[in-house]
């Protein structure tokens, strides 16, 4: 790893922070004569995405001083590289006589996410619900439940009595992902899409039910194995017209290089995240027939109610692919929630597993899927990262070499 590699989350993550975001909402007050903040009195990373090609997006949240006192809280964003969307406002100039450039927006103004500034605004919304039939007479609510910048953004919406999701992607993803609802909702409790924009929005009802994770937590009954094969033997065949994710081998190298780049810099950290990947590579994948799967299965995924699957979510990633792979997915976060419930529930899964794939060609798969969420607490800029981020590695590894 060159130290040019880590520039741009250097940058990002350092002192120059700051000063990037004053800059940016310096001009967004000149632009809208808003004269009531008084400067930024803090910059938080409050998410970072980094290509192994160095290329880094920050989301921050920013607290804002106003004249009267009070403090406003913002969210911005910063990207570099291949990260940085068309449409975005760009810094550029040198750092070390090298050139650079930084793509800037502030939320809901994404501009790969056209809609996201639309569903924020409560008539722009009102005139989509009509659009699905909805004509709320009581207050319309909209609150956060994600946002992946220049990606996606999840919404909850209430209006009366009426319990919404919208779910914002790039326009240009918004035909496959009406195609993947239309075919899993014909077969499954997936949600139906009540209204779609052409600017990447998608309305769909809150399903019932609460999540597995949920029932996890709080020890409720959850369902067998059996049950969740049944529910993957459904996913509609036409799934395997639709494009395909890579395999978990190169997954592995994806995740070995971000983590070198991210959370584990030093360099025997870096070699042993590249010799995990490397052993996940050279293991031997089987011969498995290609066959509809859901691409992200976990457990956050099910909505349960007393056991019974009431709702498949975000299946914006089904399509063709290995059932080993979907049964990996599962297997890893429950790996990496290390509660007395999950893994008792990982232990059932994987027997039940174990009696349909080798061993030998199941674990590499979930210790890659490990992997991948080995890069999660520095993505989420948890406190603790690097005690988790080792620990997840430790995991994958244990998985690989337990065979």
């Amino acid at each position: 790893m060159t130290s040019s590699s880590r520039r741009d989350l250097d940058v990002l993550l350092g002192d120059s922070a700051r000063d990037l975001v004053g800059a940016v909402l310096d001009a967004a007050a000149r632009s809208t004569d808003d004269t009531d903040a008084t400067g930024v009195r803090s910059v938080r990373p409050a998410a970072v995405t980094v290509r192994p090609s160095g290329a880094t997006l920050v989301r921050y949240a920013v607290e804002l001083n106003r004249r009267d006192g009070s403090v406003v809280r913002e969210t911005l964003v910063a990207a570099t590289g291949s990260l940085i969307p068309d449409g975005a406002a760009v810094v550029a100039g040198e750092l070390d006589g090298e050139p650079m450039k930084v793509g800037l927006w502030r939320w809901p103004h994404d501009p790969a996410l056209p809609a996201l500034a639309h569903v924020v605004d409560r008539d722009r919304l009102r005139t989509v619900l009509a659009y699905a039939g909805i004509t709320p007479t009581d207050r319309i609510t909209v609150h956060i439940r994600a946002y992946r910048p220049a990606r996606r953004a999840v919404l909850a919406i209430t209006a009366g009595p009426h319990r919404l999701f919208a779910k914002i992607v790039p326009p240009a993803s918004l035909p496959g992902l009406r195609t993947r609802h239309e075919l899993v909702s014909a077969r499954l409790p997936a949600p139906e899409l009540l209204a779609t924009t052409d600017d990447g929005l998608a309305l769909m009802p809150a399903l019932p039910g609460s999540s597995a994770r949920a029932a996890l937590r709080d020890g409720h009954r959850l369902p067998d194995a059996e049950t969740l094969e049944d529910l993957l033997d459904r996913l509609p065949a036409d799934l395997t017209t639709l494009s395909a994710r890579t395999d978990h081998r190169r997954r592995a190298r994806h995740y070995a290089a971000v983590l070198a780049l991210t959370a584990l810099p030093e360099e025997p950290d870096r070699s042993r995240v590249a010799a995990l990947a490397d052993a996940i590579s050279e293991a031997g994948p089987g011969e498995h027939p290609m066959v509809p799967v859901h691409g992200d299965f976990y457990d956050n995924q099910l909505l349960l109610r007393e056991g019974t699957v009431t709702g498949l979510l975000d299946i914006d990633t089904a399509g063709p692919g290995h059932r080993l792979d979907d049964w990996a997915t599962f297997l890893a976060h429950l790996a990496v929630l290390d509660t007395t419930t999950a893994r008792g529930w990982a232990r059932a899964i994987l027997r039940h597993v174990e009696t349909r794939f080798a061993p030998d060609e199941l674990r590499p798969r979930v210790a890659s899927a490990v992997l991948g969420l080995a890069t999660g607490p520095f993505r989420t800029q948890r406190p603790d990262w690097a005690e988790l981020t080792r620990h997840r590695v430790a995991v994958a590894e244990q998985w690989l070499n337990d065979r």
